[in-house]
């Protein structure tokens, strides 16, 4: 249980500093590509709080982050829509690595601001589940 404190705590402090970023306004490509590296490391943070919260209170092994938002639909942490943007999040996740590509990073930079906001939900939810 203390190890799920310290991812949540973990988490949302890295979702606030994508939220500080993707506040910018009119930002620059060096900007984007802090707000392209905020979401990986806020990504990481949210779906291994995630993949704890289903192994504590669940029950469920998940190994994968796509497992993870799998096994969050399944257990109504997330419905069908958000469970298939989560799906693409993770997808661009991957891809992030490759923001030497202009037109991948700015694709991937205009997809954030939703996927802050599915994260902050998907965090939420796992937060007032486990008290």
């Amino acid at each position: 249980m203390e190890r799920m404190e310290q991812r949540l705590k973990v988490s949302y402090r890295a979702l606030t500093t994508l939220d500080e970023v993707l506040s910018i306004p009119n930002p620059s490509r060096i900007e984007r590509d802090a707000s392209i590296q905020r979401f990986e490391y806020t990504f990481e943070a949210i779906w291994k709080t995630v993949k704890q919260y289903l192994l504590e209170y669940e029950g469920m092994d998940i190994g994968s982050p796509k497992g993870v938002v799998r096994a969050s639909l399944s257990v109504g942490l997330l419905d069908a829509e958000e469970a298939t943007l989560a799906l693409e999040m993770v997808d661009d996740r991957n891809l992030s690595v490759h923001t030497y590509n202009e037109a991948l990073a700015d694709m991937i930079f205009g997809r954030l601001p939703k996927y802050a906001s599915l994260m902050k939900k998907w965090l939420d939810e796992v937060s007032g589940r486990k008290r």
